[in-house]
């Protein structure tokens, strides 16, 4: 088996985090929204950025443009995940 984990306290793996960027998980905190990677001992956020790159995302173009801002704030308050550093 050929599995890179990103984070180890949950087991998930860099092709997990690509399936959740690809359906649309932009930032860190919406990785962990989705898988809890990052939200123990936070060691994988910044390889979680690395995997994220800057490359293209809608719902970051949308940010961009003003517009889905709610949203976004609606699913990471309710969400539960903690704060993250999302500077990439």
């Amino acid at each position: 088996m050929d599995r890179v984990y990103v984070c180890s306290c949950f087991g998930i793996t860099e092709k997990q985090v690509k399936e959740h960027a690809e359906a649309g998980a932009c930032t860190p905190r919406q990785i962990a929204s989705v898988s809890k990677a990052g939200t123990d001992c936070g060691s994988c956020v910044r390889r979680i950025q690395g995997i994220l790159g800057r490359g293209a995302c809608p719902r970051r173009e949308l940010l961009d443009q003003g517009s889905g801002a709610r949203v976004l704030a609606a699913e990471t308050a309710t969400a539960g995940a903690p704060a993250l550093d999302e500077a990439a």
